[in-house]
C-alpha cells in the first residue's frame, strides 16, 4: 500500500480524498489506532464532508479487525468527540479536515478522558504502525454499537458552564458555514431568551457559501453584511468542525481572540479566584495582565492542544486560549470548544447594558496585527539572527522566539511543513506597530 507521508500532520492525519486518503489508507490507519489505543472499545464520530462517511466506515472496519468494539457517534462536532471521550473514559477519533476545503479529510485523535494525542504524544506512535506494521484480521471480531444522542448530551454540558438568566435581549448572527455548529447551535440556543438568526446552518460538504475557515477575512463577508442588514448586536462564526469561534461585534468588526481569552479568563477568575491561566506565545500581554488583576497566575504555553491540554493538566489551569480561536476548559476535560467559550461571553457580556464593542474596549488595550506569515527559506538563520539583535529582550525560546520591549513585544515562529516565518506583533499604539512592522519586516529580508 503506497501512503503519501504529507498526510501525517503534527496534530492530526490529513489529506485530500481519495488521491491522499481513502478508504484502504483509512482502514490501515483504523488499525493502527486500533493497536495504539490498547482498549477493548474506541469512539469514533465524523462530520458532515462528503467522503466522511465512507471513510468512517472503513476507519471502523479497520478497527473491529483488530477485535476491538465501536462505540458510532454518527455526525458529531469535534468537540462533542472530546466530551464523549472524556465523559465514558474512552479513548476517540473523529473523521474531519476541520476547516480545509471539501477535497480533504482526515482523523483527529484523542486518548480515554479525552487526553491529547500529538506528535510528541502519540502520534508518531500512530504513524509508525500504519507505516510499518501489517495487521491481519482476528478471528473474533469487534461490535459496532451506534450511539446518536451525543450532540444533545454535550449541548445540555455546555449550558451548565453559565448562569443561563444573564443571556438574554441580544440579537446574535451565526454564521456555521454549512458545518456542524450547523447541527450543535441551534441545540443549544433554543434553550436562551435570545434572538439567534441562523446563517448556512445547513449540513453540507460542498460548502456551496464559502470555505468553513473563518480566519480567511473573505470567508467573513456575509456574516459582516447579515450583522449591519439585521443591526446584530453580535455575530459569530464557527469552522466546519465547530471546535473554534470567532466574533464579530454590531459594527461587523472582527475581534481579537486575545481580547476573547481575557475575557474570559475574567469571567473564570471572578467566579473561582486565584485561579490559573494558560495563553500561548502570540496572544496578547493583557491575558496576564487581566490574570494578575484579578488576582489568578498566567502561565504561557507552546501553541498547540496538545501542549495546551497537557499544561493545563500539570497545573490545574482553569482555562487556556490560543490566538488560533482554540477555547480550552478544565471541566470540559481539558478539551477545546467553540460553543463554550462563546456561551461565556455571553454570559459576562450580560453582566452590562453596553454594546459589544464598548465591552471589548476593557480588553483592547493594545494594537496587535494579526499573524502575518513571510516566505523565507532560511527560516531558522533569519531566527538566529533576531535572537542576536533583540538578545536582552527575550521572553522565551521553546516555541520560536518572543521579545518584550516595554512599548511594543513580538514574536517569530517558523511553519513545521513550510518555508515560512510567522509574525505577531503587539505595540502601545497604531503608530508605533506600522513603525515596529516596517523595522522587522526589512530586518527579515535583508
Amino acid at each position: 500500500m503506497l501512503i503519501n507521508q504529507s498526510i501525517f500532520k503534527a496534530y492530526d492525519f490529513r489529506g485530500r480524498y481519495p488521491a491522499e486518503l481513502n478508504p484502504e489508507i483509512i482502514k490501515k490507519i483504523g488499525q493502527a489506532f486500533a493497536d495504539f489505543a490498547q482498549n477493548q472499545q474506541i469512539l469514533v464520530g465524523g462530520d458532515m464532508r462528503l467522503s466522511t462517511e465512507e471513510l468512517k466506515q472503513s476507519f471502523i472496519q479497520g478497527i473491529i479487525s483488530q477485535g476491538v468494539n465501536v462505540l458510532d457517534l454518527g455526525l458529531v462536532s469535534t468537540d462533542a468527540l472530546y466530551f464523549a471521550a472524556g465523559k465514558y473514559n474512552l479513548p476517540g477519533a473523529m473523521i474531519t479536515a476541520s476547516h480545509n476545503p471539501k477535497e480533504f479529510n482526515g482523523v483527529k485523535f484523542c486518548r480515554a478522558g479525552a487526553m491529547p494525542i500529538g506528535e510528541n504524544s502519540g502520534l508518531l506512535e500512530i504513524k509508525n504502525n500504519v507505516l510499518n506494521k501489517d495487521y491481519l484480521e482476528k478471528e473474533i471480531l469487534g461490535q459496532i454499537e451506534k450511539k446518536d444522542n451525543i450532540l444533545k448530551e454535550f449541548s445540555d454540558y455546555a449550558l451548565t458552564f453559565i448562569n443561563q438568566t444573564k443571556i438574554q435581549n441580544k440579537k446574535i448572527i451565526i454564521d456555521a458555514g454549512n458545518g456542524m455548529a450547523g447541527a450543535l447551535c441551534p441545540l443549544v440556543f433554543e434553550k436562551l431568551q435570545i434572538d439567534c438568526q441562523p446563517l448556512f446552518f445547513e449540513l453540507d460538504g460542498n460548502f456551496p457559501n464559502h470555505q468553513p475557515n473563518p480566519i480567511e477575512k473573505e470567508n467573513n463577508r456575509f456574516l459582516i453584511e447579515k450583522i449591519k442588514e439585521e443591526k446584530a448586536d453580535l455575530g459569530l462564526a464557527f469552522d466546519g468542525d465547530a471546535d473554534r469561534v470567532f466574533f464579530f461585534d454590531e459594527k461587523g468588526e472582527s475581534v481579537d481572540s486575545s481580547w476573547i481569552t481575557a475575557l474570559i479568563a475574567e469571567n473564570f477568575l471572578q467566579k473561582e479566584p486565584g485561579s490559573t491561566i494558560l495563553y500561548n506565545v502570540n496572544v496578547s500581554k493583557v491575558v496576564p495582565e487581566i490574570a494578575k488583576e484579578y488576582s489568578g497566575k498566567a502561565i504561557m504555553t507552546k501553541v498547540g492542544h496538545s501542549f495546551i491540554k497537557e499544561k493545563m493538566a500539570e497545573t490545574k489551569a482553569i482555562f487556556g486560549g490560543e490566538h488560533s480561536g482554540h477555547y480550552y476548559f478544565r471541566d470540559n476535560y481539558r478539551a477545546d470548544s467553540g460553543i463554550i467559550a462563546a456561551l461565556l461571553v455571553l454570559e459576562k457580556w450580560g453582566e452590562y447594558a453596553i454594546s459589544f464593542s464598548e465591552l471589548i474596549k476593557k480588553y483592547a488595550r493594545y494594537a496587535r496585527m494579526e499573524e502575518t506569515n513571510f516566505t523565507v527559506e532560511n527560516k531558522d538563520e533569519v531566527i538566529e539572527k533576531i535572537k542576536k539583535v533583540y538578545a536582552q529582550y527575550l521572553v522565551q525560546d521553546y516555541d520560536g522566539v518572543s521579545f518584550e520591549m516595554g512599548e511594543w513585544r513580538f514574536g517569530v515562529r517558523g511553519s513545521n511543513t513550510e518555508p515560512l516565518l510567522r509574525l505577531n506583533l503587539e505595540a502601545d499604539n497604531e503608530q508605533l506597530l506600522k513603525e515596529k512592522f516596517s523595522e522587522l519586516k526589512k530586518f527579515i529580508f535583508e
